[in-house]
């Protein structure tokens, strides 16, 4: 997969949503690449984002509409919190499927156990911990559930 292959998906199928008259795609799809191009050029040099950077600016896109649905939702803006989870289904799409919960522990007891084995243990082996389930899982966990999952698990 060649660097730009998730971003020219999401140019792709903007230019699909365009023709269909798919208004919630094309306006999602239209701020998530907006995003995307934010973070391309958000440090000292323009860079082009790998796959795995433009999932991480995807779920930070989806979290924000999570956020806001839930404010809505709290504000009794009901039809507000619904355009927000609506633009939550067209950034899913794009990204990958979540680990389940059981499959994420597996992995965590696991990667504590080979700390364990190099002498790491307790609060001082997280951050080896959590590189090495997030190597593992890719994807498909948020670093967020990561973190909690490796700090349960070191106690």
């Amino acid at each position: 997969m060649s660097n730009a292959s998730l971003k020219n998906t999401l140019q792709n199928d903007l230019n699909q949503a365009m023709k269909a008259g798919d208004e919630t795609t094309k306006s999602t799809l239209r701020m998530v690449i907006s995003a995307v191009r934010n973070a391309e050029v958000a440090g000292k040099q323009a860079v082009e984002l790998s796959d795995a950077q433009v999932i991480d600016v995807l779920r930070a896109e989806s979290k924000k509409r999570a956020e806001s649905a839930e404010l809505y939702a709290d504000a009794g803006r009901g039809e507000l919190a619904d355009k927000e989870r609506a633009e939550i289904a067209v950034i899913e799409r794009y990204l990958p499927a979540a680990i389940d919960a059981d499959a994420l522990a597996a992995i965590v007891s696991d990667e504590v156990a080979r700390a364990a084995a190099a002498g790491q243990s307790g609060p001082k082996a997280m951050g080896v911990v959590i590189k090495a389930v997030k190597e593992r899982v890719g994807g498909g966990a948020d670093g967020a559930v990561i973190a909690a999952a490796v700090k349960s698990a070191l106690g």
